[in-house]
């Protein structure tokens, strides 16, 4: 079992703790395969009725570790396809508790939530577009059935923080709270919801799933392809270069 995610179950409620708060949560290989894994036992274990999503520390995630990233990482799959893989399986009730930074994987794994719950040090960022990259998760597609289609571009076009006030108002978040008390209401909620038997609540979930499957499939394809066309571009590469280095991309001289 990976330290990067810590794992503890109490009365039907698996509460899953992102753990790399030196690195504000960011995702490296390690923690995104550790995250899917968990998951998947999850959906597989009937004593598990509720997951709650979380972070340590002060932050939900940062979002893929770009010094990992920088490095080069094994040729093969990107270990965040995997964890995209187990979200959408899983097939039962989930509710983030998100504070602090929740950035780019960080974010999007937070639209697959049944219920999410954010403490008022939230600032969420989708930035993309600023790494010269495209959404993951399919978040083109869940940030739009979650929120609507024009709030979704207007802040996955723009790459905007989002406050936990903004997430309230678009309705990315169905309740805000204090930093302090985040954990203890996702906790209350869930244990509202894990009293119920499981298959009732899996059967529930199934319901709510099944119609966008097949979005979801098709908006990935399209996600991927452009993933793929965009890792390593000039405008990425210059991105991450930057990132790394402490200053602002600069984006004009590159060849379009």
């Amino acid at each position: 079992m990976s330290d990067t995610v810590l794992q503890e179950l109490n009365e039907g409620v698996l509460v899953l703790t992102l753990n790399r708060p030196p690195k504000k949560n960011a995702f490296n290989t390690e923690q995104w395969l550790a995250c899917a894994e968990a998951l998947d036992k999850a959906r597989e274990n009937d004593d598990v009725r509720v997951v709650v999503l979380t972070g340590a520390g002060n932050d939900f995630s940062s979002g893929q570790d770009l010094g990992e990233l920088a490095a080069g990482r094994p040729e093969g799959e990107s270990p965040y396809r995997v964890l995209e893989r187990s979200l959408i399986a899983f097939d039962k009730p989930l509710i983030g508790a998100a504070k602090g930074i929740a950035v780019g994987g960080g974010a999007t794994v937070l639209f697959f939530s049944d219920i999410l719950y954010v403490g008022e040090s939230l600032r969420m960022r989708l930035p993309f577009v600023s790494l010269g990259m495209a959404p993951e998760f399919a978040s083109s597609f869940m940030l739009q059935q979650n929120i609507g289609a024009q709030k979704a571009a207007e802040l996955l076009l723009t790459a905007e923080w989002i406050n936990a006030d903004k997430a309230l108002e678009t309705g990315i978040a169905r309740a805000k709270f204090s930093d302090e008390e985040l954990l203890a209401k996702a906790l209350e909620k869930a244990g509202e919801i894990a009293q119920w038997p499981v298959n009732g609540l899996r059967e529930t979930k199934k319901c709510f799933m099944v119609w966008r499957q097949a979005h979801i499939q098709a908006t990935l394809e399209q996600e991927h392809e452009a993933m793929t066309k965009q890792a390593g571009s000039p405008e990425n590469v210059e991105a991450i270069m930057a990132f790394i280095e402490k200053r602002k991309p600069d984006f004009s001289k590159l060849k379009k």
